[in-house]
């Protein structure tokens, strides 16, 4: 009996692990940023394009100015099917917008 519950335990505990290294990877292994930390400028094109987007859309931005909108990157993938494909296609817009503006700051996807 000792034995079993000791195996159950572990198995209980195997399962936690795996669900929660698969939310921790929902989103790819791409850096975020939180809405309260960008620019206003930002934060405003954040909060127009919300209302389109569902549960699978992603936003990613890159800035080195607060103030200076021609060295700020606002790019999303809103219509999609998957979650991670959202993300990795707002990366990937986001980064061909920062080079050719030559932003420095990585781009990081938005979160809420």
């Amino acid at each position: 009996m000792k034995i079993s519950n000791s195996l159950t335990c572990r198995l209980g505990l195997l399962v936690l692990s795996a669900l929660w290294s698969l939310a921790v990877l929902a989103h790819g292994p791409f850096p975020s940023i939180h809405v309260k930390d960008l620019p206003d400028g930002l934060r405003n094109n954040w909060n127009s394009l919300k209302p389109e987007m569902n549960e699978n859309s992603h936003c990613a931005a890159a800035f080195d100015s607060n103030t200076e909108v021609d060295r700020m990157v606002f790019k999303c993938s809103i219509h999609i099917k998957m979650a991670h494909e959202g993300a990795r296609r707002a990366m990937h817009y986001c980064n061909e917008a920062r080079t050719e503006h030559r932003i420095k700051m990585p781009c990081k996807l938005i979160q809420e």
